[in-house]
């Protein structure tokens, strides 16, 4: 079997490990892309420059919390990146926060209440919101927000960048969404073997 080809967009620290029970098979290499020069990516780029990156020359995409890093007009710019740099056949796995089950926390008056114990420590929904606010204060300004999503606005996003079939996921317990958008139309059992391979690590 011929080797796929995975583009880890905004990998950070994280490796193939990381990702998903899909991609972490030996049928996936990982190509590795962020901004960030100390986490050694195979390429230096962002969501919205990914130049370095050819045309239709990978076969998927993984971007674990990091378009809502982006601003709100930057989102169609990173995601007709994706586009482009996707085979025709090819998908995108996408998670980000879930503001829908963050704003709930906030209307309960618990912005600051510890949400859930993450490996960096307590996370409240303002870290959700706004970016992890340890991290900002050591000088890591790459983790701030700006920009978020509901379920509905994330598939409505995928699907005004072209990509002809979106599912996702709300898990409300761990205040995040899934998507997985493919480039090219496929069935419903397709997507759903993709999900069930893909969707939360």
């Amino acid at each position: 079997m011929t080797t796929k080809t995975f583009l880890h967009v905004g990998c950070g620290p994280q490796r193939k490990e990381g990702t998903t029970r899909g991609f972490i098979t030996g049928d996936w290499k990982e190509l590795r892309l962020d901004i960030d020069e100390n986490v050694q990516p195979d390429i230096v780029g962002t969501m919205t420059d990914m130049s370095r990156v050819e045309d239709e020359s990978v076969d998927a995409i993984f971007s674990s919390h990091n378009i809502e890093h982006l601003y709100p007009h930057e989102v169609p710019v990173a995601t007709a990146e994706f586009m482009r740099v996707l085979k025709p056949d090819g998908f995108a796995v996408i998670t980000c926060p879930d503001l829908r089950s963050v704003c709930a926390l906030v209307a309960q008056n618990k912005l600051v209440d510890m949400a859930y114990m993450s490996p960096a420590g307590p996370i409240a929904p303002i870290d959700i919101l706004y970016g992890l606010r340890s991290a900002m204060a050591n000088g890591n300004l790459y983790m701030a927000h700006r920009c978020g999503f509901t379920e509905d606005v994330l598939s409505g996003t995928l699907y005004g960048a072209g990509f002809s079939i979106v599912a996702t996921v709300c898990r409300p317990e761990a205040f995040d969404l899934w998507a997985l958008a493919s480039k090219s139309a496929r069935s419903q059992d397709e997507m759903r073997a993709l999900c069930a391979v893909h969707f939360v690590r």
